[in-house]
């Protein structure tokens, strides 16, 4: 589910919100989507469900060279099949960026 504005989507208790900036949103073709969710989910997880609302764009392959947030704290270094995002948080997607 595509995200256009805060509190336009589904009850944002049940959501992980996915951000996306610079060659992410130009490659998801969207600001963010809201992954509906019955309780926490792996990184990896939010991975494939961010990839999959996306088919045939080039996503995936830009969400890898990432550093991710989640919330403030980096999670890049970790394991994603370890980081355990919790409902209600958002994941935020930053491509390498030029320049200083």
């Amino acid at each position: 589910m595509s995200l256009d504005a805060p509190g336009t989507g589904p009850d944002e208790t049940r959501v992980i919100r996915v951000h996306y900036w610079a060659a992410a949103k130009s490659a998801a073709g969207v600001a963010g989507d809201d992954l509906p969710v019955d309780g926490p989910i792996s990184l990896t997880e939010v991975l494939r469900r961010a990839v999959a609302l996306h088919p045939g764009t080039r996503l995936g392959a830009v969400l890898g060279s990432c550093s991710t947030l989640l919330g403030d704290r980096p999670v890049s270094a970790e394991d994603p099949d370890e980081v355990l995002v919790p409902v209600g948080s958002t994941i935020e997607f930053l491509p390498p960026f030029a320049g200083g």
